[in-house]
């Protein structure tokens, strides 16, 4: 019988001929079982490994008669050894489970064996573990990224000590810092992230297997050895919340949000240093691209991909949100989260990669940095404090001194990179105060300079290069604790696959 119709009506397909009297209707077909079928591949390497530890468990618990489990196994096992991407999925035989249901049907003809598959065990429970076993993996590989994308920076700070630059407020020159420093911004909400995807996975990583599909199941299924199968931390107790549990996917999602508009900032900060009016850094040509009309252009593509995937990331949270808005006991809204949230990370982890890249091979151009750090009068706030201390002028009175100075500067067309002097403070004190206040001119102008500037910033936290010597220390360490975490993370979850695949073989051969 080659009809697929035909094929799925006989096997009685999804309660057709038995509680259902029609086939599925074609606009059925096309909208919501295509929409699922359409994720099979992202998802069959998970739906995959529940199936082989469902069966395992079953076995180990006497529940599956002897003679079903050789022919059983072996048939998922068949279905194991199939590319994601070669299954011949067909909306006619429903979503995923029942595609796999109907493949595995056709190749164990024997009694029915295939049938024990189904025992103690909703549908959705395939997929739902399929899908929290493809998340597992994709916010694993996020999270190698992200640790690279730490260690990047990191080296580049450690590279960039004394590197001065001037930072910014409204986009207009504030104070001298350094390079270093300045990198330092983007690693510490990254290892905030690095907190919150562990803590995120460790949430994600709890087995719903065996919870029947409301209220438990009155067969001895071994739910502890079912996620010990499958590389679970633990379980998810309440049988009801872990089947239809709504935060957790969106906590991932967020997570994703918060990872990616980190790196929008950086990329918004970097797309304008590398411009001409900036002239900060260059991208190698490998990251960047040409106008197709206008042959003198080097543009920054790679940057303006990070921006876009920052902000499809906030759809995507949306998406997971709204999908989950629903009555508690209502998971088939669900569909639209199996694909959207392994593919959002996916997208993050090829973003992350790409920033890194860009990172990598980026030209800073240091001594322009260290000229512009001098201009617009960038030292006042530091002359402020300075005439505060020893000029015995209260911070408000100081700061009315030395806007005045700079405003008579500007007016009289001085360069903004040129330091205020003692005559221009004297000048600028007797308009407004009556009085000058005959300070040295070597003091004043030391006060201005922003390598001191940078070296004075010795507190918790700051620009020196003591202060930032200490961050990439207790930085450095943050990280390797991240990074042998994941590594270690990927390690077991590669032994216990292979376990359980050494465990389906020996049922399989008997």
């Amino acid at each position: 019988m080659s009809d697929p119709k035909q094929r799925a009506a006989q096997a009685g397909h999804m309660g057709y001929g038995s509680r259902l009297t029609e086939q599925p209707a074609d606009e059925l077909l096309q909208s919501a079982f295509a929409h699922e079928v359409s994720d099979g591949a992202l998802l069959y390497h998970g739906m995959s490994l529940a199936d082989l530890a469902y069966c395992v468990m079953l076995c180990e618990c006497g529940l599956i008669p002897r003679p079903a489990r050789q022919p059983l196994m072996r048939g998922l096992l068949e279905l194991h050894a199939i590319p994601p991407d070669q299954f011949p999925f067909d909306p006619v035989y429903g979503d995923i489970y029942t595609n796999r249901e109907q493949a595995l049907r056709e190749r164990v003809p024997e009694g029915g064996a295939d049938g024990w598959l189904r025992l103690g065990r909703a549908r959705r429970e395939s997929s739902t573990v399929g899908y929290l076993i493809t998340t597992r993996a994709y916010l694993l590989r996020l999270i190698e990224a992200h640790a690279a994308l730490i260690s990047t920076l990191l080296r580049l700070a450690a590279q960039h000590r004394t590197t001065l630059m001037p930072d910014y407020t409204y986009l207009q020159k504030a104070h001298p810092t350094t390079l270093a420093h300045y990198l330092l911004t983007f690693v510490a909400p990254l290892l905030r992230n690095a907190e919150r995807l562990r803590a995120a996975y460790g949430r994600l990583n709890q087995s719903p297997v065996g919870g029947g599909s409301v209220n438990g199941s009155r067969l001895p299924l071994d739910r502890i050895r079912a996620a010990e199968l499958l590389g679970f931390e633990g379980v998810a107790a309440h049988t009801r919340d872990a089947m239809w549990q709504a935060d957790v996917a969106i906590e991932v999602a967020a997570n994703v949000v918060i990872l990616m508009t980190t790196l929008d900032r950086l990329a918004e900060d970097l797309y304008i240093f590398a411009t001409e009016e900036f002239g900060y850094l260059t991208l190698a040509d490998a990251h960047s691209r040409t106008s197709v009309i206008m042959p003198q252009k080097k543009n920054p593509y790679s940057l303006a991909y990070v921006r876009g995937a920052a902000r499809a990331s906030g759809a995507t949270l949306y998406t997971i949100i709204a999908t989950n808005q629903t009555p508690s006991g209502q998971p088939d809204n669900r569909i639209f989260a199996y694909g959207e949230l392994p593919r959002a990370l996916d997208r993050a982890t090829r973003t992350v990669r790409l920033l890194a890249g860009v990172l990598e091979r980026a030209e800073w151009h240091v001594e322009r940095m260290a000229a512009r750090s001098a201009e617009s009068f960038s030292g006042a706030t530091d002359l402020g404090d300075y005439l505060s201390e020893v000029a015995d002028l209260d911070p408000r009175t100081a700061h009315r001194v030395i806007g005045y100075a700079v405003r008579k500067a500007l007016e009289a067309g001085l360069p903004s990179s040129q330091p205020l002097t003692s005559a221009a403070l004297d000048q600028a004190a007797e308009a407004l105060l009556g009085r000058t206040l005959n300070l040295p001119e070597e003091a004043v102008r030391r006060a201005q300079e922003p390598l001191a500037i940078v070296e004075s910033r010795r507190g918790i936290g700051g620009a020196s290069p003591e202060s930032v010597a200490a961050l990439l220390e207790d930085y450095q360490a943050c990280y390797q604790d991240y990074q042998w975490w994941e590594d270690q993370e990927q390690v077991r979850l590669e032994v216990v696959e292979q376990t359980l695949l050494t465990l389906a073989r020996t049922i399989a051969e008997g």
